[in-house]
């Protein structure tokens, strides 16, 4: 019975140490001004505050040898509609689009979405621009029923505000044309994104070394307004 008990408490012990664990990392992940895709070991873009020249001063070096194709985060000095950003990405295997409308002195969010399909690359991307539209549009709808529910009047405030800039975010989605695609993860060799780096409207390419799958990224792309250091943007404008 002793030795029963004893075996009893090392299993209770260790699932208390699973859950403990679990709710740390829960608690660390929360939303940020440039939240990662993904929780990866292999980070695609600037650190939280890293110096701008510095990071993008690095990145040829992370191009891989001549005939080895890897992921890579494509940024783009400008955000870009989704055609453009099809041309712009052009010779390469796009796998995600990463979505951002560019709001004046108004935090809006990154919106990492796949992108499927072997047809027409602007297509593609333009059924993903869709996906993050409703993606916005469910995220307005989600603040404003919280904010209702909310007790605190800084929280209403805040989720008020949460609400009205993810309905904008959705608004400016849905059109075809919205110059909202601020990075692309593609897949191509050496010569490939070396060809994509020197395209007009490409800020930078970061490649991903050999091996790195999807599921081990974590993305984080540099937005066209950081321009000296990767911090996050004002939010104290008004929202469109």
């Amino acid at each position: 019975m002793r030795g029963l008990s004893t075996r009893a408490l090392v299993w209770t012990a260790a699932a208390m140490a699973v859950v403990f664990l679990g709710a740390v990392w829960a608690a660390g992940s929360g939303p940020s001004a440039g939240p990662p895709a993904a929780t990866g070991s292999v980070r695609l873009g600037p650190d939280p505050g890293q110096d701008v020249a510095g990071y993008l001063a690095g990145l040829p070096a992370t191009l891989p040898a001549p005939g080895v194709s890897v992921p890579a985060l494509v940024q783009f000095a400008r955000p870009l509609t989704p055609s453009a950003a099809a041309t712009a990405g052009s010779g390469t295997q796009t796998t995600t689009a990463v979505f951002r409308v560019p709001f004046d002195r108004v935090q809006t969010a990154l919106r990492f979405e796949p992108v499927t399909g072997t047809g027409d690359p602007g297509a593609a991307l333009g059924v993903a621009r869709e996906r993050a539209a409703y993606a916005a549009e469910a995220d307005a709808d989600r603040a404003a029923r919280d904010g209702g529910e909310a007790a605190a009047p800084e929280a209403r405030a805040a989720l008020a505000r949460r609400a009205a800039v993810a309905a904008a975010e959705g608004r400016a989605l849905g059109d075809p044309g919205c110059a909202c695609v601020v990075a692309l993860v593609v897949t191509a060799d050496h010569a490939a994104l070396d060809a994509v780096a020197g395209r007009p409207g490409v800020r930078a390419v970061q490649a991903a070394p050999p091996g790195t799958t999807a599921p081990e990224l974590a993305l984080s792309p540099l937005l066209p307004e950081q321009t000296t250091s990767a911090s996050p943007p004002p939010d104290d404008g008004p929202v469109p």
